[in-house]
């Protein structure tokens, strides 16, 4: 089993008050964390109860009134899992309820792809829950956990757990088939107009093919056939089911830098492949560049503090950096390569240097280069693809 790197800072948790929530898209490891967490919370003498609430039987015996569904959960042990908590009706106020009362439970929860999720956070649990974002299984966790796969394989099938036991290329092929079948059909059906799953799929598989490239919505509606409106609420819809995600442009306050524009990004690249039905070696791939840009962008994404966000920087003159990783508002350009020829800073790079002076740290991450420049007061790393990640990057910009 490859150990998940947020597995340790969960633990931490269980003795703390706040009710936590597990958040993610289907089948990235939810539930067998929360598994792993209540055996840790045994081997405290602490008694556990765990809720799987996509199981019918167990769905239907929270056939209830608030009350007494609360009053089940502070009975059920000292610590208590709810796996898909967007189940329950009125599960915000529920928890909220318990929370309030004193009650010595501690509460796991974890929720998926549901709209209902977000409104259950929105309405009365601020101040009172703490939320953990569960993402894929990043390339630096299954290195840690001793994984056979190289670093190709992960870029071709992504970290979706469903894959580790599946064994064959044609066997992972079909498992993430599956999984986005499974997306479409229990997630975004119920949310959608029937009429317009087609159009619905078409756009998941532009947002494929064009990933990393600037989005224009209007241009996106005119090619699947919706109104802008609708296609925005699409887009709102994918962000907010954490399956795809938008970067906005930096800016100083700059007229010649593009404010509003946007590139998107799917939360795993054997997702995007199974969408693009290919999975051919990067070698002979033409978006093996997006493929290298995606991977970044999700070591990034994993690494997402309250203090951070992740933007990219493109100036109406075509000067560009792939992303900037802003930290307490101040911007760390991270620039990628896959075929740079030597240890040089790339030109955008040297542009946006230029015109913020004041960065402190750079990166280009490559297939090729590892070292160090210097551009006036900056340092310029050079790191390589399969060496880059979260927690390399986010303690050496400090």
């Amino acid at each position: 089993m490859i150990k998940r790197f947020v597995f340790n800072e969960l633990k931490e948790e269980i003795n703390r008050p706040e009710i936590k929530i597990l958040l993610g898209p289907r089948q990235v490891g939810k539930t067998t964390l929360l598994h792993e967490l209540e055996r840790h919370a045994r081997t405290l003498g602490l008694k556990t109860s765990f809720f799987d609430l996509e199981q019918p039987q167990v769905l239907a015996g929270f056939n209830r009134s608030d009350k007494n569904i609360a009053e089940i959960v502070k009975s059920s042990g000292d610590v208590v899992f709810i796996d898909e908590f967007q189940y329950i009706p009125n599960a915000s106020k529920i928890l909220k309820a318990i929370h309030d009362s004193g009650s010595a439970v501690k509460i796991f929860c974890s929720g998926s792809s549901s709209l209902e999720i977000h409104k259950h956070l929105k309405e009365s649990l601020a101040g009172r829950r703490m939320i953990f974002k569960i993402h894929p299984i990043g390339y630096e966790e299954t290195k840690a956990s001793g994984g056979s796969e190289g670093f190709e394989s992960y870029l071709r099938f992504g970290g979706m757990p469903g894959l580790i036991e599946a064994g064959s290329e044609e066997r992972k092929i079909k498992v993430l088939s599956e999984l986005l079948s499974a997306y479409v059909l229990k997630d975004i059906k119920s949310l959608i107009k029937e009429e317009n799953i087609r159009a619905f799929n078409h756009l998941m598989y532009l947002l494929a093919q064009n990933q990393g490239s600037l989005v224009s919505v209007h241009a996106l509606a005119g090619e699947v056939a919706l109104s802008v409106k609708t296609l925005s609420k699409y887009l709102d819809i994918l962000e907010k089911t954490f399956v795809n995600f938008r970067v906005h442009s930096y800016s100083n306050n700059l007229g010649n830098e593009l404010k509003k524009s946007c590139k998107t990004y799917l939360y795993d690249l054997g997702m995007r492949n199974s969408l693009l039905k290919d999975f051919s070696a990067m070698n002979s791939r033409p978006d093996r560049g997006v493929i290298f840009e995606t991977y970044v962008f999700l070591v990034l994404h994993a690494a997402l503090q309250p203090n951070t966000e992740i933007k990219f920087w493109r100036t109406k003159a075509g000067d560009e950096v792939d992303f900037i990783w802003v930290m307490d508002r101040k911007p760390f350009p991270i620039e990628v390569k896959s075929g740079l020829p030597s240890l040089v800073i790339p030109k955008g790079l040297l542009r946006f240097l230029d015109r913020y002076p004041r960065t402190s740290v750079a990166m280009v991450v490559n297939d090729r280069h590892e070292g160090a420049l210097a551009k006036g007061a900056c340092q310029v790393r050079f790191v390589r693809f399969e060496n880059f990640d979260t927690s390399m990057f986010v303690t050496k910009i400090k």
